[in-house]
C-alpha cells in the first residue's frame, strides 16, 4: 500500500510540473516597445509591425518557446516623465516584462528620484490609465545587443568632405537641435572653437534633416538611427553619412524588474546564442538599421562629464 501510494504521489507531482511548464509555455512573453522609433520599432494602423526591435523580440520569444505579445506605448515628453520613468511605470503595472531598446546608461538605471510615476500612452489604455500613477520598482538590465552612437551626417554641398573628428567641422556650416546631445558636444567643443558656425533648429518644430537635405546647411551630429530612420523615409536623400562616429555612445538593451532574475537569465541565454548565430546583426540588415555590435562599457556612465573633458 505504501508503494502505491508512493507511486500515486510522484504521479501527482510530475502531473502538476507538466501543468505548469504547460502554463509556462502558453504564458506569453510581453515586451513593450515604442511604436514610432524607427528603424527600431514602428507600429502603423493597417501596416504590419516592423522594425529591429520587432524582429529581435519574435526571435527571443521563440528561443523561449513562448507566444510573443508586444504592448506598444507612445513616449511623451513633460515635466514629469522620462524613458526611465515610462519604462518603470510599464513594468511595476505588469503592462510587460520586458522593455526593448532601452539605452543603458548609469542614470537610466539608477533608483528612480520619485515613488510613482504616470503611465505613458499605450495600445488599450483607458481614461482611468491615463489619470493614475503607479508605485515604482527598481530596474535591471540584460546584455546589450546593439550599440547606438552619434554621427556626423553631411549635406550635398560637403558630400565626400573626410571627417576623422569633430574638429574636421571647421568652416562648415552646421546646424543642432537646441538642447540635444550633439549642441552639447558641438557647443563645448574645443572651448566653443565651432560656435559662430552653428545654427540652432528647434526640436519638434524645425526639420532638421529636411534643412540639411536642402542644401541650408552643411552638417549635424545626429544619433544614427536617426539617419537610418530619415534613409528609409527618403531613400532620395541628399544628405550622406560621414562614417564617423563621436567616441561616446550608449548600447541599448532590454530592462525589467530587478525582481524578475529568472526572465532576465532566459532572456540573456537567448541573446547570446542569437549573437553568436549572427542572427541579431542579420535583423539589423533587414529592419534598414546601420548595426553597430556592443562594446565596452557596457553601461555608459556620466556621459555630460565624459563631453565636457573631451
Amino acid at each position: 500500500m505504501k508503494h502505491w501510494l508512493a507511486v500515486w504521489g510522484m504521479a501527482a507531482i510530475l502531473a502538476a510540473a507538466a501543468a505548469t511548464a504547460v502554463r509556462a509555455a502558453d504564458d506569453p512573453l510581453k515586451i513593450c516597445l515604442d511604436e514610432d522609433r524607427p528603424p527600431l520599432s514602428v507600429h502603423q494602423k493597417g501596416r504590419p509591425d516592423s522594425g529591429f526591435d520587432v524582429l529581435l523580440a519574435q526571435a527571443i520569444a521563440e528561443r523561449m518557446g513562448r507566444p510573443l505579445k508586444i504592448q506598444w506605448f507612445e513616449s511623451r515628453l513633460d515635466e514629469d516623465s522620462s524613458p526611465q520613468l515610462e519604462a518603470n511605470a510599464l513594468l511595476s503595472d505588469g503592462r510587460c516584462s520586458l522593455v526593448g531598446g532601452y539605452a543603458l546608461t548609469s542614470d537610466s538605471l539608477v533608483k528612480p528620484g520619485m515613488k510613482t510615476a504616470r503611465l505613458p500612452d499605450f495600445a488599450g489604455a483607458t481614461r482611468d490609465d491615463r489619470r493614475r500613477r503607479v508605485a515604482l520598482g527598481l530596474l535591471a538590465p540584460s546584455q546589450p545587443y546593439v550599440y547606438s552612437p552619434m554621427t556626423v551626417v553631411l549635406g550635398p554641398k560637403a558630400q565626400g568632405r573626410k571627417i576623422g573628428g569633430i574638429g574636421d567641422l571647421a568652416g562648415l556650416r552646421l546646424v543642432i537641435e537646441s538642447g540635444s546631445l550633439g549642441d552639447a558636444i558641438l557647443m563645448t567643443f574645443d572651448k566653443g572653437r565651432l560656435i559662430d558656425s552653428i545654427t540652432h533648429l528647434v526640436p519638434g518644430r524645425d526639420d532638421l534633416l529636411g534643412a540639411l537635405a536642402r542644401g541650408d546647411h552643411d552638417a549635424t551630429l545626429i544619433d544614427l538611427g536617426r539617419f537610418d530612420a530619415h534613409r528609409a523615409a527618403h531613400p532620395d536623400t541628399a544628405i550622406t553619412p560621414s562614417g564617423y562616429y563621436y567616441p561616446i555612445g550608449a548600447n541599448r538593451g532590454y530592462v525589467g524588474l530587478a525582481s524578475d532574475t529568472a526572465l532576465m537569465e532566459a532572456t540573456n541565454k537567448a541573446l547570446t546564442a542569437l549573437a553568436a548565430e549572427g542572427k541579431i546583426a542579420e535583423f539589423g540588415k533587414q529592419a534598414g538599421l546601420t548595426y553597430l555590435p556592443p562594446r565596452e562599457p557596457v553601461i555608459l556612465g556620466d556621459v555630460w562629464m565624459k563631453i565636457i573633458q573631451q
